[in-house]
């Protein structure tokens, strides 16, 4: 991947001693995925996870927001390129559903951090957020369901009543509610994210990497067992997501920009 910023949007690797700093720019559309930078951080996540000489990565974003999520016409819309998006044979995933990578990843946020911006930290192990940071799991306002692994990983580091509270009001709440629920480990002020983020990283590397990757590797037994299961049924929930009349209206009134009309159809 090339390290020269690109007219549109892309992620982007850069090298720092034994960390790997994986960087989401498309700030003009507020860090908005499209299909090809989905490929891209796969592609990224997998260079950690094969590289021996890269120990620890951190995932981070430029501008002023980490994600607003999908770029949803060009995943939902009449252009979309269904086959856009294609996980390579043996890669890692974005949201670890498949394969997750067996280093230590720590992710840095700020503003907007909305639906995959929340399953791409939670797929990671540990989060730093600026103070502005805005989470919000929506995408059953917009008649889909999350996809990517939130409908279990919130339980995991929030518990039933926080995580349900969360992905049933579908509503926005702040960094300082995020640390306390226990999905981000570190407030800091505005800015500081991504540097705080790499200091953890190199902390992390001063450590032996074998120790460090066993121990995440034992650690996912605890609870791989239970996550293979709400991996198992995504396919039984997207098909009735995508099979309602509901889903067609959320991302029609998403692209006309008005509230939608659900029906429970």
């Amino acid at each position: 991947m090339s390290e020269t910023k690109a007219a549109v949007g892309q992620v982007r690797t850069e090298v720092h001693g034994h960390v790997l700093k994986i960087i989401i720019d498309n700030a003009a559309k507020k860090n908005s995925f499209s299909p090809q930078m989905m490929n891209q951080m796969s592609d990224a996540l997998t260079l950690l996870h094969n590289t021996d000489d890269y120990w620890v990565g951190v995932v981070c974003a430029e501008g002023s927001d980490f994600t607003a999520g999908l770029d949803m016409p060009k995943f939902f819309g009449p252009t979309a390129d269904k086959d856009a998006l294609k996980l390579k044979e043996g890669n890692v995933d974005t949201f670890a559903l498949q394969k997750r990578c067996r280093k230590p990843v720590v992710t840095a946020v700020q503003g907007i951090c909305f639906t995959i911006g929340i399953e791409m930290m939670l797929a990671g192990d540990i989060v730093i957020a600026a103070s502005d940071s805005r989470f919000c799991q929506m995408e059953s306002k917009r008649g889909i369901a999350p996809l990517g692994g939130a409908h279990f990983r919130f339980l995991t580091r929030a518990g039933w009543g926080d995580a349900m509270y969360h992905l049933f009001l579908c509503d926005e709440f702040s960094a300082e509610r995020a640390y306390k629920i226990g999905l981000v480990q570190e407030v800091v002020s505005p800015g500081q994210q991504i540097q705080r983020a790499m200091e953890i990283a190199q902390t992390i590397a001063k450590n032996a990497p074998i120790g460090i990757q066993v121990t995440k590797e034992a650690a996912l037994k605890f609870i791989e067992s239970g996550e293979r299961s709400a991996i198992d049924y995504i396919p039984k929930i997207r098909d009735r997501v995508f099979n309602s009349e509901d889903f067609k209206e959320g991302i029609q009134s998403f692209v006309e920009r008005r509230a939608a009309v659900f029906r429970g159809k």
